[in-house]
C-alpha cells in the first residue's frame, strides 16, 4: 500500500486521423462476412486396451527398481561412513 500506481489517462480518439481522410468507426456488433468452415477433423481412433496384468507387471517392476536404487544409495552411504571411521582410526594411531 506504499505505492499506488496511477495509470495515465488515455487520449480520446478523434474522428479523423491527421493527414488522412479515414474516419474511425465503431465496430459492428454482428459480423456480416461469411467465414468458411475449418477442415473436418479425422475421427478418433480407440485407444489400445491394456490388460490389468500388464499394469501390475509395470507397477511391480517400478517398485523393484525403486527398492534396488534405494539399496544402492544406502550401501554407498554406509561405505562412506565406514571409510571416514577407518580414516579417523588410522590417523589417531599415527599420532600416538
Amino acid at each position: 500500500m506504499l505505492f499506488r500506481p496511477q495509470l495515465p489517462s488515455a487520449p480520446t480518439p478523434s474522428a479523423q486521423i491527421a493527414g488522412s481522410s479515414l474516419a474511425i468507426h465503431a465496430p459492428s456488433p454482428v459480423c456480416s462476412c461469411h467465414h468458411a468452415a475449418g477442415p473436418a477433423r479425422a475421427p478418433r481412433r480407440p485407444l489400445p486396451s491394456v490388460g490389468a496384468g500388464a499394469v501390475a507387471i509395470v507397477l511391480v517392476g517400478g517398485v523393484i527398481l525403486t527398492v534396488l536404487l534405494t539399496a544402492v544409495a544406502v550401501s554407498g552411504v554406509s561405505v562412506a561412513v565406514a571409510a571416514v571411521v577407518l580414516r579417523s582410526l588410522l590417523n589417531s594411531q599415527r599420532h600416538h
